[in-house]
């Protein structure tokens, strides 16, 4: 695309230097020159957009489909020079009107001398001692050498291929907030076992029945054991399959 434009299918920007599938036509002649169309649809929407080649005014014409985006700048907001337009060239034949404008560039001339100068002092101060540039230039080359050599030794001590960016605060706050499972969970897990595997019942009291109790006991820690793996996603092959595989090994000759 040459320029800017809007696709009236969708009212979507379409920037300049966007490249298209077109369908190219002579439609005229101005006169030894050829007129082009170009046909094509919009990515966005699918829209038929044609423009045409204007060799007259040297420029390009949307036929339909789109209209162009027009953009207005002030040269002095964007700190650029202005030419002068063709009217203005063929006025400076004229030496009354070159005598008048010539005063008023004498003027700027003198109020944008002072600042034209401050900037040649500074542009010959700094590029004055050409040993001294080369000087801080190659220190700052050393130092970033020795930096990326470092940062290499220490990628390589951790089994790295590749170089590791400074530490930030970010990065920091980031590692921080990362927690790790520790054995705190798996004993919650446990005990959360214990007590859903205990019994809700009282237990009788008396000495008869200490032994009965470290017997009961030591079931329930083994069926938290068991329902703890269970729910870690642990397997264990039980009893009936034991035997199984005992039987069918004492089976064979």
């Amino acid at each position: 695309m040459p320029f800017n434009i809007w696709c009236e299918g969708c009212e979507s920007m379409i920037a300049k230097g966007v490249r298209f599938n077109a369908e190219k036509k002579q439609v005229g002649n101005y006169y030894s020159t050829k007129i082009w169309s170009f046909s094509m649809k919009s990515a966005c929407c699918k829209h038929e957009i044609v423009i045409q080649t204007d060799p007259k005014n040297c420029e390009y014409v949307i036929i339909k489909g789109a209209r162009r985006k027009i953009e207005e700048y002030d040269a002095e907001d964007a700190e650029t020079l202005e030419l002068p337009a063709d009217d203005d060239k063929s006025k400076l034949v004229d030496p009354f009107y070159r005598l008048e404008h010539q005063g008023e560039d004498l003027k700027k001339k003198e109020e944008a001398d002072p600042v034209l100068i401050r900037l040649q002092r500074s542009s010959d101060a700094r590029h004055a001692d050409d040993y001294a540039i080369n000087k801080v230039l190659r220190s700052r080359l050393r130092s970033q050498k020795k930096r990326v050599n470092e940062e290499e030794r220490v990628a390589r001590k951790r089994g790295l291929n590749v170089r590791l960016l400074p530490e930030s605060q970010e990065d920091a706050a980031t590692a921080s907030r990362v927690k790790f499972s520790t054995k705190f969970d798996e004993n919650r897990k446990l005990k959360r076992a214990l007590i859903s595997t205990s019994s809700i019942f009282s237990k009788p009291s008396g000495s008869s029945n200490d032994k009965r109790l470290d017997l009961e006991s030591k079931r329930r820690k083994i069926k938290a054991a068991r329902v703890s793996n269970l729910l870690a996603g642990g397997f264990k092959p039980s009893s009936w399959s034991q035997s199984a595989v005992s039987s069918c090994k004492h089976r064979r000759p």
